[in-house]
């Protein structure tokens, strides 16, 4: 099934919604709520880049680990780790040990501090209030002009890891589109919510 699923609760759900009990919380409380502050965006950046390759559903089990290894993604204190902090993330278990993905979580909170007006502030200029709205899921899609876009302002800033597929993610995590179906519970939730009509 590609459309909105109905649950045992009797809520009409995005399909990848309801495979696990993480994922119905994820999607239920989180996925596609407006995320306006820098650290907030920042770790969901550095978490959609781990996830490359990957199954979501392994870092969402590791958040946890990944919040404790850096710093709560506090930016400030992830852009001063050296060389000492690579090698102990590497031995960490708690998190998914990939030394480019690691390198690229600590210049990433460096560009973030650097760029111009915050990096929630240049994400948000990337929302489309008016973006398509989808009742099945293979209609969405896995980048857009406006996630090329934000993909290429960010890496001329140096971030790393930020391709037009990851920034798609990342604007969909966090609100800057509604790819929550419209036959899903939360779809109108989130249309209602202070974020794209607050553009």
């Amino acid at each position: 099934m590609s459309t909105a699923i109905l649950g045992e609760d009797g809520l009409a759900r995005c399909p990848w919604g309801l495979s696990t009990p993480d994922y119905v919380a994820y999607h239920d409380e989180e996925w596609g709520r407006p995320v306006r502050d820098d650290q907030g965006l920042y770790e969901r950046l550095c978490l959609e880049a781990f996830q490359s390759g990957l199954s979501w559903l392994t870092i969402l089990r590791k958040r946890e680990g990944f919040r404790a290894a850096f710093c709560g993604f506090d930016p400030e204190k992830v852009a001063a780790f050296g060389p000492d902090d690579v090698e102990r993330l590497m031995a960490d278990a708690a998190i998914v040990r990939n030394r480019a993905k690691i390198e690229a979580t600590i210049a990433n909170a460096r560009a973030a501090l650097d760029l111009p007006g915050g990096l929630a502030a240049t994400a948000w200029r990337h929302a489309d209030p008016d973006s398509p709205s989808y009742t099945d899921m293979s209609d969405v899609p896995a980048y857009t002009d406006a996630s090329k876009a934000l993909a290429k302002e960010l890496k001329k800033h140096g971030f790393r890891f930020v391709g037009p597929t990851t920034a798609y993610a990342l604007m969909q995590a966090c609100g800057l589109v509604n790819d929550h179906l419209t036959g899903c519970f939360v779809f109108d939730a989130v249309s209602g919510s202070e974020g794209l009509q607050a553009l």
